[in-house]
């Protein structure tokens, strides 16, 4: 018996070796440039740090790290992986002989046998293993197992690029967190200085000094200022909302580190060249998997045309008695090759390969537009970044100006000179310039972390055997 077995194992070999049908996938040709279009050196890729060397603020990187363990739509990417990882074994088994059991033994207390057809005694004992192993002739189960694995690396894309963009999010509100924190107390000082301007007028007003328009402006400017504290104070609490939820924690109060202006910035800012872009972000390698699992599905869809052919048949023991089941004689077997083919379902199967064609253009557009996307999103950056340093330069101008106009105005009007709306005006205008700076000082570094996870970052799991996301590192 086992003889006859081994006879048999060997017949599928020989049909390893023919053509799978379909096309094979080949990495669409992707015009590149030489270099970004607003990248102004060549040097190593920002993007080849790994993310605690460019986030160098040690609370963010505790942040980032109970991010990384506990985020909700990282755990469910990394279960869809573990599905994907089973269902590409699952299409990996198709490969192997499918073998059922079957037995076969009277009830206590009846008599008669079991009639197998084609043996003309019936049989009390009887078991038997059923065999089915098809013959992947025209590549049907090949295709089917190139375009699982495919999936399984999409998914394993997919969750590097929730990763990134993971890292990038905590960052960015917490970047939210520190501006808000500077206007803050800008806002607090505003409206301490419009209340000592209102106490002062009041008591002017009741000198005959100034009128009560001029009370009227800076009661009007006080509560301007009250109502930015307000305002902060929501906007503060539900961004720490915000930021609780990619901790995956309920709503808590976020600790700060180093104050906006205390952030480490890089010096350079390099993007590297474009043509690592696709061999590095994970949107695009995602979408290339997709097109890889698109393309064998046509094959697959294509095979199922053709007929089937596996090799079939039943081993078994069979006797009257118990004891006689397992001795010599009471073996049986029947063994051949099946064929199976389409007949009223084969226009079905046709409009199948078609739906798979088109299954695959469109994987082929996604995969392009993500390309583009990525470009551009790349570019968006890069000039962000640039624009942001000059305007923080000329913004920090402004704010020393209007500091030198307020104290001028100050003494001008402290000497009779002049009226204390010139003083008014100089505090509003400080008050909201240094708003705007503290803005786009929070602009230049979400930029760089925007052009960070726009080039891909990159990544080195420490240990990735049991999807370990408490040692999962980007570099």
């Amino acid at each position: 018996m086992k003889h006859w077995i081994c006879k048999l194992s060997i017949l599928p070999i020989l049909f390893l070796t023919a053509c799978a049908m379909g096309p094979d996938f080949i990495r669409p040709q992707v015009d590149t440039a030489e270099k970004f279009r607003l990248s102004e050196m060549e040097a190593e890729s920002i993007a080849n740090l790994q993310w605690w060397e460019l986030l160098q603020d040690e609370t963010l990187q505790q942040l980032i790290r109970q991010a990384l363990q506990e985020n909700k739509d990282l755990k469910r990417a990394i279960a869809s992986v573990e599905e994907f990882e089973a269902r590409s074994r699952i299409a990996f088994m198709d490969f192997v002989p499918n073998m059922d059991i079957t037995g076969n033994a009277p009830a206590f207390g009846t008599l008669g046998g079991f009639l197998r057809p084609g043996f003309a005694t019936p049989f009390n004992y009887f078991g038997q293993t059923t065999l089915n192993w098809e013959l992947d002739i025209w590549g049907r189960i090949r295709r089917s197992n190139e375009a699982a694995r495919a999936e399984l690396m999409a998914r394993e894309e997919n969750r590097r690029a929730i990763i990134l963009t993971l890292i990038s999010a905590v960052a960015q509100s917490y970047f939210d967190l520190l501006q808000f924190d500077i206007q803050m107390e800008i806002a607090h000082r505003a409206l301490s200085s419009w209340e000592e301007s209102v106490a002062i007028s009041r008591a002017q007003l009741q000198g005959g000094i100034i009128s009560r328009l001029d009370l009227d402006q800076f009661e009007a400017e006080r509560a301007n200022a009250a109502s930015r504290v307000a305002e902060l104070e929501r906007r503060m609490v539900q961004k720490e909302n915000e930021l609780s939820v990619l901790l995956g924690k309920n709503p808590i109060s976020i600790a700060r580190g180093r104050l906006l202006t205390e952030q480490v910035i890089p010096p350079e800012v390099p993007a590297g060249l474009p043509s690592e872009l696709l061999q590095r972000r994970p949107d695009i390698l995602q979408a290339e998997q997709s097109l890889a699992a698109a393309t064998a599905r046509i094959g697959v869809a294509k095979a199922a045309r053709f007929p089937k052919l596996s090799i079939t048949g039943f081993l078994g023991v069979a006797s009257p008695a118990l004891s006689n089941l397992l001795l010599s004689g009471s073996e049986f077997g029947v063994g051949g090759l099946g064929l199976a083919g389409p007949l009223l379902n084969a226009q079905s199967l046709g409009f199948e390969q078609r739906a798979a064609e088109a299954q695959a253009k469109q994987a082929l557009a996604q995969y392009e537009q993500t390309i583009l996307i990525a470009f551009k999103e790349v570019e968006d950056a890069l000039v962000a970044i640039r624009t942001v340093n000059e305007q923080i330069k000329a913004q920090q101008q402004q704010v020393e100006a209007l500091h030198s106009a307020l104290h001028v105005a100050d003494l001008r009007y402290q000497g009779g000179i002049t009226s204390y709306v010139d003083v008014l005006l100089a505090k509003r205008t400080l008050f909201d310039a240094e708003f705007s700076l503290s803005a786009t000082q929070r602009l230049h570094l979400v930029s760089i972390i925007q052009l960070y996870n726009a080039l891909g970052g990159g990544w080195s799991p420490e240990s990735d055997s049991d999807h370990d996301i408490n040692k999962v590192k980007l570099h």
